[in-house]
């Protein structure tokens, strides 16, 4: 029986196949040269081949080395394109992020977060050379040692000199420093946008942006005061700690748009009513951020799956039979959970291009349609990432003890995951943000219980929107219910109910992306893929909720006790085609050839 099992297991990509479409599916269809083309090219070059054995510093530098020829890529005027298409630059971190974090890193603050901030704030009134020429390399400060998610409370000041027509930018104590961003001299000179709130004769007029030049070839410029922070988990950059002692900037350095500009005379004047708007308008490359974290962590999942499932075919073990080896993957136990990790791969990648075409396709100028694919953003970022975190994990751990080792491409790949959990935003901040607007600005599930069987897709989609009306009603019925006067007391009894809302509704459009891609699979295998690792998918998430389902009349006893052998069935179907679901992904043969746990010869290969 096992050999009968081991047969077919290690299908890849040929004729009928599937994988080819498969990759149409997973990677924007026509549009996918323009899209991942130029990065997949790049990375498969051999810059980005393996340098193992650097110290942290030299991964550091390489980083940059990368950055700039990221940047050779786009070439001048490029860099401003780049930065205003969405797609092109989340791409940009999926296809660089599994084989260089820190480079996923800097490319998301030069480009999205200092470049895009700069563009979005009449950019196109200055000379912008230095940044696209890469002369410059841009970063962007806004957190504070003491103000991280409470970012609004943030301390440091632009003070308007009148006598200038500038400003002084200070730190007026050390809680108020700029936290971890990359301002040491690696990499050459660097530019900073700074956020900081601005006082006009002593009034508080909000939190703006300011150009702020932080070094030259010399150094450091006077009154910047950068110390390094010590090294953190994952692929290193040079995160420091940065302070500003009375640094004088001209009238330009503050960033104008219509949410704020500053006359001669010092009065504001601004198309949003408030401070906080006037806030968050002025950081909302943090919105496009989240999209690049959420890229970055998808690159790194699917590479990591990658090669889990290649070492999975290339390891043999002992088989029932003496004499007889069989590789890892004939085993459930083994191939199962790669291919929950697999389906909840496919659905994570899908929601993430669902989303990108719902930002940018809205209309900035729509107020609540900007808020709600801004919330979209949110939730599908926090789920995303988190994901990630587990399928890396789940990966290196079906690797075995090899994969411990960061020659083989896999241990640092949960690491780096982490920093995109809490880059441009705690996950779980995030999230109790969206529960809170999602508790009455969304209306959650059917009205009426679906009906169907554990095999029909229709009916597994329509029971995860029944799970999300559970939480929300739940929700609703502890906000209304707690007690009165006391706002953090109320929203305890509600936010455990809320946040589950929240993680069902990501569940479910991630399922809406994957079954709308399904519909669109051109050939039969593909199609045939695409329904069972839906099927997968929708099953798998649907477990934990089955005893909630049950009460509320949406399953049937039987459909709880058919659930695991209906499961374990999509899996066998599954079970085959492992190697044409991966190489789906497209990974670069250059780059899958240089991890040793890809190869049938990584035996002789460790420690060479």
């Amino acid at each position: 029986m096992l050999q009968h099992a081991q047969a077919p297991l290690r299908q890849g990509v040929g004729e009928g196949s599937g994988a080819e479409d498969l990759t149409r599916l997973l990677f924007d269809g026509d549009d996918r040269d323009r899209i991942h083309g130029e990065w997949r090219r790049l990375i498969s070059g051999e810059a980005f081949a393996p340098r193992p054995g650097l110290s942290p510093a030299e991964r550091t530098a390489l980083s940059y080395e990368r950055l700039r020829l990221v940047n050779d890529t786009v070439a001048g005027a490029g860099a401003e394109a780049l930065s205003y298409d969405a797609r092109r630059l989340a791409a940009l971190h999926e296809w660089t992020g599994f084989v260089d974090g820190g480079l996923c890193t800097l490319a998301s603050i030069h480009y999205n977060l200092f470049l895009g901030s700069l563009l979005d704030h009449d950019g196109y009134r200055r000379d912008l050379s230095p940044y696209t020429a890469m002369e410059h390399t841009g970063t962007f400060l806004c957190t504070e040692l003491a103000h991280g998610n409470d970012v609004t409370s943030l301390e440091t000041v632009a003070v308007f000199d009148r006598a200038t027509g500038g400003f002084v930018l200070h730190t007026p104590n050390p809680g108020a420093r700029k936290f971890m961003p990359n301002t040491s001299l690696a990499g050459g000179p660097k530019t900073a946008v700074v956020a900081a709130r601005l006082l006009v004769d002593g009034q508080d007029q909000g939190i703006f942006l300011f150009l702020t030049p932080l070094s030259d070839a010399e150094g450091h410029l006077p009154g910047i005061r950068v110390s390094r922070l010590p090294d953190r988990t994952g692929t290193p950059v040079d995160h420091c700690l940065t302070a500003f002692d009375h640094v004088r900037l001209p009238r330009e350095a503050m960033l104008e748009a219509a949410h704020g500009r500053l006359d001669k005379d010092g009065r504001l004047t601004s198309s949003l009513g408030n401070r906080r708007k006037r806030f968050l308008r002025s950081v909302g490359r943090v919105t496009m951020g989240k999209l690049c974290m959420s890229g970055g962590t998808l690159g790194m999942a699917r590479a990591a799956l990658a090669i889990a499932v290649r070492y999975a075919h290339h390891r043999r073990i002992g088989a029932p039979r003496a004499g007889e080896r069989i590789p890892l993957a004939a085993h459930r136990s083994h191939h199962g959970r790669l291919l929950h990790s697999l389906a909840t791969a496919y659905a994570m990648t899908l929601l993430h291009r669902a989303v990108l075409d719902r930002w940018a396709g809205h209309d900035p100028a729509d107020p609540e349609e900007r808020e709600d694919v801004e919330r979209l953003i949110a939730v599908a970022k926090g789920w995303i990432t988190w994901q990630a975190r587990d399928i890396t994990i789940e990966a290196r751990e079906r690797c075995g003890a090899q994969g411990l080792f960061p020659g083989n491409g896999i241990a640092d790949l949960p690491l780096n995951v982490e920093g995109g959990i809490t880059a441009e935003g705690d996950n779980l901040v995030i999230w109790v943000k969206a529960a809170s607007e999602m508790l009455f600005a969304h209306e959650a599930g059917p009205a009426l219980p679906p009906r169907g069987e554990l095999t029909d897709l229709a009916f597994l989609r329509d029971l995860h929107a029944c799970v999300e009306r559970v939480w929300q009603t739940r929700a609703r019925t502890a906000l209304r219910g707690g007690p009165s006067g006391d706002p953090v007391g109320r929203w305890n009894e509600t936010s455990g109910a809320a946040l589950e809302m929240v993680a069902a509704h990501a569940r479910l459009r991630a399922a809406d992306a994957l079954l709308a891609a399904t519909a669109r699979a051109a050939s039969p295998r593909a199609r045939f893929l695409m329904e069972n690792v839906s099927r997968l998918f929708l099953l798998q998430e649907l477990r934990p909720h089955t005893g909630d389902l049950l009460v509320a009349g949406h399953l049937t006893a039987g459909h709880v006790e058919a659930l695991h052998t209906t499961t374990d069935r999509v899996i066998a179907d599954l079970a085959p085609h492992l190697t044409t679901l991966v190489d789906a992904f497209d990974l670069p043969e250059e780059f899958l050839a240089a991890v040793p746990l890809a190869n049938a010869d990584y035996l002789d290969r460790f420690g060479a």
